[in-house]
């Protein structure tokens, strides 16, 4: 073969690959390939261009199932001595400076009761006295009350007591913190942040932390942010609470020309369109086309059509980020669990591949000629 013929050969294979553009590969779809047939009345998605104007609307569409709940435990008070309760133990120490105790062992100036727990009507059994009720009672309570009925029969006793807590007197932490276990509670109203940080605290590594309180068959869910941030929000826990620290279980997808494409995590309570773009490092200076980003989302097809909600289930809403009000918008408008957001190429990046994949073959020629 000539070197003229070898020019030609490459010469012809360059044009045809601008002319059909097939060969040429691409990292993600240009706006007008996704949008095609959008202002078509089969379309069977809407197309939604954000504007500031728009925003309110978006805001009174359907938001999602919330994965917090809407009641949240009232506010932990002053803490006071904890009150007995079922399952409770007593250790109790009965002093008896007679002679003769019905108690104390002969030359013993006291006895031990160990291990007297709390029955499930509030009720103790001691030797030589009926039951004694001290649920409900402080430990300063119960030990006063046992006292007065044990002086009718030992008029010298004096009583000592400590408590070991039982279920309904302890809290179970068992996801999400440096130490999970069951921990007794000594006083009521104990603050749920109190008992974190006995925990050794929040893990880490875990991404934009619930908290979970399970009580009394109701589950209750916040933000970790929240409760640190606002005291309100700091419940008093209650004997039988069962408490999780979870990741944020919410996820958008990264599409197109970013910086990277995945499955990512919210790790806020609040995303919008334009951090969730940095959060995958930004937009791709030589490929993205900064007219087209494009978030897409999915409504149940029982909230479509109803008044001031979407009016397909499958909904695109393209952003601007060339205006200051696409700028705007975009750092306003705030993502769900599982929208996909997608940057788009621009136009001019596959033209730039075919000229620089032309240039290639022409230096290649060039090449062969001088052989």
């Amino acid at each position: 073969m000539t070197k003229f013929s070898t020019r030609r050969v490459f010469l012809i294979s360059a044009t045809s690959l601008v002319l059909t553009g097939c060969a040429v590969p691409r990292g993600a779809p240009s706006k007008n390939e996704v949008l095609s047939g959008a202002n078509r009345d089969d379309a069977d998605f809407a197309l939604e261009l954000v504007t500031r104007d728009r925003l309110p609307d978006y805001a009174r569409w359907y938001t999602g199932e919330s994965y917090l709940t809407a009641s949240w435990p009232s506010r932990a008070g002053a803490p006071t001595d904890q009150r007995l309760a079922p399952g409770d133990r007593l250790a109790l120490r009965i002093w008896d400076a007679g002679d003769s105790s019905l108690i104390a062992a002969a030359g013993a100036p006291f006895a031990d009761v160990e291990n007297v727990v709390v029955s499930g009507s509030g009720h103790i059994d001691l030797p030589y006295i009926d039951s004694v009720h001290v649920g409900g009672l402080t430990l300063a309570g119960a030990r006063a009350r046992l006292q007065e009925r044990l002086t009718e029969i030992i008029p010298s006793a004096q009583v000592q007591a400590e408590v070991t807590q039982g279920r309904r007197n302890s809290v179970d932490i068992v996801a999400g913190v440096a130490s999970s276990g069951s921990y007794p509670m000594s006083e009521r109203n104990l603050a749920l942040t109190s008992l974190l940080a006995s925990a050794g605290g929040v893990k880490d590594s875990l991404n934009n932390p619930v908290v979970q309180i399970t009580r009394g068959g109701r589950v209750y869910r916040q933000t970790l942010e929240k409760i640190l941030s606002d005291p309100t929000h700091d419940p008093g826990l209650q004997g039988g609470d069962r408490i999780a620290v979870i990741p944020d279980p919410r996820k958008f997808t990264v599409l197109g020309a970013t910086g990277s494409e995945q499955v990512m995590d919210f790790d806020a309570h609040e995303i919008s369109a334009l951090r969730a773009v940095s959060m995958t490092g930004g937009m791709s200076d030589a490929r993205a086309d900064p007219k087209g980003i494009l978030v897409l989302r999915r409504y149940p097809a029982a909230k479509v059509g109803h008044a001031g909600g979407p009016e397909k289930d499958r909904v695109v809403f393209s952003f601007d980020l060339t205006r200051a009000d696409g700028l705007f918008s975009a750092d306003e408008f705030k993502l769900q669990d599982g929208d996909i957001l997608l940057a788009t190429q621009a136009p001019a990046t596959t033209v730039q591949r075919v000229l620089g994949l032309f240039g290639a073959l022409l230096g290649t020629s060039t090449a062969v000629q001088a052989l």
